[in-house]
């Protein structure tokens, strides 16, 4: 069995500095492989980050806010696939940088890891779900 960590939600300028910390410690616990993803503000969520971060951390609220447009496109989320986990610009190709460097020096992410298919079924018909608790 293989141990993953999923460092998320990365927040620029509020969280981020402890990414490498993080991978240390998952690795130091028997991790092999881990991934990240930059703060996700879809719909309502905009809002009520923007409000939680003001409340919280209101000397860097504007900072924070404006490296993850700078991110997005001027957005605060970008839905785009591909787009929307990881972000584009200085920031987000520095915080990528960071993460394959701490992943590369701490044996993480090094393994081949094949996709095992072998447990797929193909889907029951409409209204079968509850086979699944039976």
């Amino acid at each position: 069995m293989r141990s993953t960590l999923l460092a998320s939600p990365m927040i620029p300028a509020l969280n981020d500095s402890e990414l490498e910390r993080i991978l240390e410690a998952a690795a130091a616990a028997g991790a092999q492989w881990a991934n990240f993803i930059l703060v996700r503000l879809p719909h309502e969520l905009k809002q009520l980050f923007t409000e939680w971060l003001n409340a919280q951390y209101p000397a860097r609220a504007e900072h924070v806010l404006s490296i993850l447009r700078d991110m997005r496109g001027g957005r605060l989320n970008d839905p785009r696939f591909g787009e929307r986990m990881r972000g584009q610009g200085p920031f987000a190709e520095i915080l990528k940088t960071r993460f394959t460097v701490a992943c590369r020096r701490l044996g993480l992410n090094q393994t081949d890891r094949a996709l095992d298919t072998t447990k797929f079924r193909v889907p029951v018909g409409r209204g079968a779900q509850r086979l699944l608790f039976s």
